[in-house]
This record gives C-alpha cells, structure tokens and sequence, in this order.
C-alpha cells in the first residue's frame, strides 16, 4: 500500500455532522431567513453594495473569528464547522460567503498562522470579532498564478518599509480595516524572494484603487489596493523576509477548503431549487419531475454534490488534525467548484425560460458560481497542484 493511501485511511471516518455544526447550520438558517431574505439578497445583488448590517450581525454571532481560538476573540471552531457555516451563507447569498471566507481564511488567518504574538495581539481579536475585515493581496494586474511575476515591492529604508505597487481582484478591497499584502523584497530570487506585510487603512500612501463592475458575487466587493510610496513600519513584516510565498500557499491550502464549501453550497441551493421546480412545474398535465429526463438531471446532481461535500469535509477534518492538505484542498476545490458550475447550468436548463430571469433563484447562482472556478488558483492550478503531489510521492 502506497503512503498515499496510508495517510488517506488515517483519517477517522464519520459522515454525521457534529453537535458543533448541526447547531451552527441551524442558528445561520434561522438567522438567514429572518435577516435576510431572497428580496434583500437582490437589492444588494443590484446595488453591488455589501451587507454590512448582516456582516456585523454575524460578527457578532462569532463567524467572523469561526477558526480562531476563544484567547484571541475568535469562535474556537475547526474547518469543519467553519466549512459548515461557508455551505449555509452560500445557499443563501454566495457573495456573502465569499466576504467571510475571504476574511477568516486568507487575511485574518495569515496573521495568525505566520504573525508574531505581538501581531496576534494587535489585530485578531477585533477581525474575529467583526470590528474590522480584513483583505489578502496577492494577484496583480500582470500577475495571478505565476507570483513571481508580481511587480509590487517592499524597500526597507531606515525603521520603515516602502511599497510600491497595485494588487487586483481583492476581496473586501474597499471595506478591509487591515489588509496582508505580498511584495517582492529580492527579484533575484523569484519566489523565494517574496514577503508578507500588514497594512492598515489610513496609512499614507494606501488605498483602494478600482472597484471592478463584475458578472456574478456583486454584493462582494472586489477591487484594487494600490501602495503609492506607503510606508509601513518594520514590525509589520510578518515572518521572516522573503518567506512570504511559502506562507501563502500555505494560507491557500485552507483557503480552498473554504472555497469547496462555497461551491457545494451554491450547488445544493441549485438542487434544492430545481427539486422545489420539479415538483411544482407542470408540463403535458403533470409535474415535470415525474419525467425521467428530468429525474436524470436531478439525481446526478445529488450524487456529485455529495461526493464534493465529502471531498471537502476530508479536507476539512484532516485540516483539524494538523496534517499536510495541499493535495485534498485542491482535489476538494476542484472537484466541488467544477460540480457547482454543472449544477447550476443543469438548474436553469430545469427552469427552462424562468431559470433566465431575475425573479427567480437560479439565475444569480449561475452568475456566482463562474467564480468559484477561478479564485484562489483555476481549476488548472489546482490539477498541476495535485499532479505535483501524485508523481512526488
């Protein structure tokens, strides 16, 4: 047996939800439905404006500091119950699990995965209680994938660092309190030649540059951070210099995750959409779910669904016992982002010409879910991430 499989069967297998994540899966649908409504979701949706009365009531209810530990205000959640809460608000509104995945995993925790105590200190105990976002920056507008082609730099210059540079595609670019941003410090060694800095709104010379006009996720904002001569002090490197590439791939390994259960969500709420549809849709003098062309679709659906509700909770679980998921994130990633986008087509598809139209739930999921297979590495990122994993074993 390959130490692949090995390490695969390590993990525990149980497929029930924990008392933990029925009783967050409860409280958020409680929550959802009373503060925010389908009609509330599209006004925001059209006004291409955040939430945020709903984001500082979830904050409030600890979800903004889900895998934090309790010492430094966060909710002492795992991924698995911090994957839990992504799936409900993606049923709900994508874009609002986006602005939280966004924030818990990527921006608040690279603080707290590679800051110092002090640092730790500063900062998590007001963005895991939803006092202030966060924001992670690492795309540029020449740069995605191959980071080492970012243009952004950190200067040191006497007891401050200088940056100079643009950053692209940045969730809560335009609300972030505090944003971790990535800028060369030595081009001579491409990647390895990267760090990891914390910026806070107002310092001089930072800034939210574009608000992008986008196809699907509009209540999230997504936007420019542009450093003009901004200078931070030298505390606020986090790590050490040049170790900031190494940390944020470890910082997207979870990251994915949370965009797994962002897919499955998006994906479940086209299912049970399209099941609700079925039942109630009459065509030749009886509900089209009693078609077997329709039945197809919808059993499919299920069963995929599953199995990437089940690749992300692997992902998720092995993520709590402190074990390696470079590969299962990407695997879990992929897979759900790619379902999610196949169900969502296969939801309006059952609508028929009602899946086209505003008024009714599938249209806005089909828009959101395109992104799920782009953000935080294509889905061809995530298959040369896995092919890497396979041939070095």
């Amino acid at each position: 047996m390959s130490e692949l499989m090995q390490a695969e069967l390590q993990v525990g297998v149980d497929f029930s939800m924990t008392d933990n994540q029925k009783m967050i899966a409860s409280m958020l649908r409680e929550f959802l439905a009373r503060e925010f409504p389908p009609p509330v979701v599209m006004d925001y949706d059209e006004s291409q404006k955040l939430p945020m009365p709903v984001i500082q009531k979830l904050g409030d209810l600890g979800l903004l500091g889900c895998i934090f530990p309790q010492d430094y205000g966060g909710s002492g959640f795992g991924y698995l119950e911090y994957v839990t809460a992504i799936e409900e608000l993606a049923k709900v509104d994508p874009s609002l699990a986006l602005t939280v995945a966004a924030h818990n995993s990527l921006g608040t925790n690279h603080i707290f995965q590679f800051g110092s105590e002090v640092q730790k200190r500063k900062y998590i105990p007001d963005l895991a209680s939803g006092k202030k976002l966060a924001a992670w920056g690492l795309t540029e507008p020449n740069s995605g994938s191959d980071a080492a082609g970012m243009l952004t730099t950190a200067v040191q210059e006497g007891d401050e660092w200088i940056l100079n540079g643009t950053k692209n595609f940045i969730t809560n670019s335009h609300v972030a309190d505090v944003a971790v941003v990535l800028a060369i410090t030595d081009r001579s060694k491409g990647n390895h030649g990267i760090s990891a800095f914390v910026i806070e709104k107002g310092m001089a010379g930072f800034y939210a540059g574009k608000k992008e006009n986008k196809l699907g996720m509009r209540s999230s904002e997504t936007g420019q951070l542009v450093m003009d001569n901004c200078r931070i002090p030298l505390e606020n490197l986090l790590g050490n210099v040049n170790e900031g590439f190494k940390q944020s791939m470890k910082i997207l390994d979870g990251g994915r995750i949370s965009i797994a259960a962002l897919s499955v969500g998006i994906a479940q709420a086209a299912l049970d959409a399209s099941v609700k549809y079925a039942r109630e849709r009459k065509q030749f003098g009886k509900p089209i779910g009693d078609f077997q062309a329709i039945q197809f679709k919808l059993a499919n659906m299920a069963t995929e669904i599953q199995a990437a509700r089940l690749l992300t909770m692997r992902a998720a679980a092995m993520k709590d016992e402190g074990k390696n998921t470079n590969m299962e994130s990407s695997m879990a990633k992929l897979f759900a982002s790619e379902v999610a986008v196949k169900a969502t087509n296969e939801a309006v598809q059952i609508f028929g010409g009602y899946g086209f139209i505003k008024e009714f739930p599938v249209e806005k999921l089909y828009r959101d879910v395109k992104l799920c297979t782009i953000g935080e590495g294509t889905s061809e990122i995530q298959r040369i991430v896995i092919a890497k994993n396979l041939v070095k074993q």
